[in-house]
């Protein structure tokens, strides 16, 4: 038996494990059971069973296991569903900083939904005074108010944590849960940082014991790797941060879904959808890459970097709302709220005598939703992804593809109670729900610059065809379907690399901080299961905010290469190139080739006045071998050289493309291109530090290592 890695995802119905072949990265087992929510050990039993299925369906030997991780909703429901611990929080401060330390650290109880909350409880010590006996005085009282975790927060801890680690010792000696602000994040700004902590804590209980439960259990199955958790950011950590940062297993789920239509699907500006029973999760593409943003809690920024993921109550098993004989709303109820099968999933026979019902979902709802009832007593939902399916959408092969003969039955009561034909009922349906989606997908394109020449719709998840083919039609743009579609997100989980970040609040680093933060990212990144020969580590300066950040992704064991990856020819490249610019295959140029890299000049000739006056432009392109357009810009100029030429040119190439104005020098933003790096360092304003960065990003190479350098004004 070859090696494999087993990818487990848990969800709120099902939970799903793959195996996949660690060489050819094929899907060759899968298993899927109700996820044990009333379980005593809870969902960490699920995982169990899973995993137990898995191997023994597919005679997989627990030693070929090479790697083994999950990814699950769990952080995120316990704080939508406010089941999460309350927290005691312990400020701490001095001197004249004192009296804004306790206020900023004094965090309010945070409405996580109507009417649930997370409850905290607040006491301050001032840290000039710190004493064993004012701590475990503080730590007695918290408890007795209900604390059941406890959060140290100090102003400045990021820069010496001495004393967060002196409470967290003390919780620990006392037996209770703790965390600190220097854990979660090393940026100044104590109330976010305290906020971040808060959450943090109140996730830890829960999560540790699933934690234990879910590592005991891949140790039972004999499998000798440890297990890795997924990230909300797409990677994934191990067991041991999981019972420290919890927080950063929030949204996961949606995070391992994209990152595994990514291992197939080569996009270079597009939108994905997780398409399920009750909802849609929605996210972006730009440059090949997926969209991070900083997550909130109850409307509150947190020190905390997840994907930009938009949820959406439109999904395959989406109800219908009809008032006053007409179809008015889809969603955001759905069939298994409802309790209801789907019509579009009956035997022909069970739709007997059909009657329109109308019914609330949940005790709240008015009773507008429609369902039917038949004669053999059994009841169905009507649904959105009937109205696809009848419509013709869903493929024959497509795991959503239902019994169109007993649709069409139940849908002849829907198209009497609103006088139209069942096509036109369904149609108008289809036309409610996925306009919802397109209103989302609209803003998303407007809000990343999307470039709409080349924007494809990827569907994943177990209804991608219900919603996806449709609103292509509607927008005008090509579409897929993931490979593997409804198993994506555990697939994402099962390739899933490992990733870290370090921000640092830094006023104009010097060389040494830059220096001594990629020495500490590598460091994080290789003690969370990277391979040190995989890591690529990106540093960028945020002058506006005084933010030096450091970014590392590294493949464990040794999956480098990417599913799916046939190599494009110069021709297909140009015409990907032209299809994205408008500019004809005549006026595009290679500029240069390095590693994986393709670097394009498109030259666009406008003519104003009658065509007595012409006007030259020029767009840059750079292109992976796979075709995916990595990074474009409209207006740029490329330096492409030998590592030895670029110490003689780069100062001069700065200069000549730096902006002069009353309000100073203006640095172009530059992309450093080779081997299979391309380097952002777009956010740096600072000659010096560019000077530094580069340098240390190229200090390794060849003399004759050819090197791209892109300078553009624009964002």
């Amino acid at each position: 038996m070859s090696k494999v890695r087993i990818g487990i995802d848990v969800g709120g119905t099902f939970t799903d494990a793959v195996v996949i072949d660690n060489n050819s990265f094929e899907v060759i087992g899968k298993a899927k059971i109700p996820t044990t929510h009333h379980e005593k050990e809870g969902v960490a039993k699920g995982v169990i069973e899973v995993i137990k299925k898995v191997l023994e369906e597919n005679n997989i030997s627990p030693n070929d296991v090479v790697f083994i991780a999950h990814g699950t909703t769990q952080a995120t429901n316990a704080l939508l569903e406010g089941d999460v611990a309350r927290v005691g929080i312990i400020g701490m401060g001095k001197g004249i900083e004192g009296e804004r330390a306790k206020n900023e650290t004094k965090v309010e109880n945070i409405e996580l939904s109507p009417g649930k909350y997370l409850y905290t409880k607040h006491r301050y010590i001032d840290s000039g005074h710190l004493s064993k006996k004012a701590i475990l005085d503080s730590i007695t009282e918290l408890r007795k108010e209900g604390a059941e975790v406890i959060v140290a927060s100090e102003s400045y801890s990021v820069d010496n944590p001495e004393n967060e680690k002196l409470v967290i010792e003390e919780a620990f000696n006392s037996r209770m849960y703790a965390t600190g602000g220097y854990e979660i994040s090393q940026l100044y700004g104590l109330r976010a940082r305290t906020r971040t902590s808060v959450v943090n804590g109140a996730l830890i209980p829960k999560m540790m014991e699933t934690a234990n439960m879910t590592e005991a259990s891949v140790k039972n199955a004999n499998i000798k790797k440890p297990l890795m958790i997924m990230r909300c950011d797409g990677g994934v950590m191990t067991i041991d941060e999981v019972r420290k940062r919890p927080i950063l297993t929030m949204l996961s789920g949606l995070a391992a879904g994209v990152a595994g239509a990514l291992m197939y699907e080569k996009v270079s500006d597009g939108i994905f959808f997780e398409v399920g029973g009750t909802s849609t999760d929605i996210s972006v593409i730009k440059d090949g890459k997926v969209m991070i943003r900083n997550s909130q809690v109850g409307g509150h920024k947190l020190y905390l970097k997840s994907l930009d993921v938009r949820t959406l109550g439109v999904a395959g098993g989406s109800m219908i709302i009809i008032e006053n004989n007409k179809i008015v709303d889809v969603g955001p109820r759905s069939a298994h709220i409802a309790d209801k099968e789907y019509e579009i999933f009956a035997d022909t026979e069970e739709i007997s005598n059909p009657e329109l019902i109308y019914i609330s979902p949940r005790p709240e709802d008015k009773s507008n939703y429609v369902a039917i009832k038949c004669d053999n007593g059994k009841s169905f939902a009507l649904t959105l992804a009937g109205a696809a399916n009848i419509l013709g959408y869903v493929d024959k092969e497509d795991y959503a593809r239902g019994n169109i003969e007993a649709g069409i039955k139940a849908w002849e009561v829907i198209a009497k109670e609103v006088n139209m034909s069942v096509e036109d009922a369904a149609k108008t349906v289809m036309n409610i729900a996925i306009n919802k989606v397109k209103k989302i997908v609209d803003e998303l394109i407007t809000e990343y610059k999307l470039n709409k020449s080349i924007i494809k719709l990827v569907g994943g998840g177990g209804s991608a065809s219900i919603v996806t083919p449709y609103l292509s039609e509607i927008m005008n743009v090509k579409y897929n379907i993931a490979k593997n579609a409804p198993y994506i997100s555990t697939i994402g989980v099962a390739l899933a690399l490992v990733r870290e970040q370090i921000e640092r609040s830094v006023i104009n680093p010097t060389e040494q901080d830059i220096k001594k933060i990629r020495m500490d990212i590598l460091e994080a990144v290789v003690k969370a299961g990277a391979n040190p020969d995989t890591v690529e580590i990106t540093v960028d300066v945020d002058a506006k905010k005084n933010i030096l950040r450091a970014s590392a992704t590294g493949a464990t064991e040794l999956r480098t290469k990417e599913l799916g990856a046939d190599k494009k020819t110069k021709d297909e490249l140009i015409s990907i190139v032209s299809d994205s610019t408008s500019v004809s295959k005549d006026n595009i140029q290679i500029v240069g080739e390095t590693g994986r890299w393709i670097i394009f000049k498109c030259f666009e000739t406008t003519k104003k006045l009658f065509g007595f006056i012409s006007s030259k432009k020029e767009k840059i392109r750079v292109l992976d071998e796979d075709g995916v357009i990595r990074l474009q810009k409209d207006k740029g100029k490329v330096l492409f050289c030998t590592k030895k030429e670029l110490y003689k040119n780069y100062n001069k190439f700065i200069d000549e493309n730096t902006l002069f104005t009353d309000a100073g020098a203006q640095l172009p933003k530059i992309y450093i291109i080779f081997n299979q790096k391309l380097i952002d360092l777009s956010g740096v304003i600072n000659k010096d530090q560019l000077l530094t960065l580069t340098n240390l990003e190229i200090e390794l190479l060849g003399e004759n290592t050819k090197i791209g350098i892109l300078a553009t004004q624009e964002n």
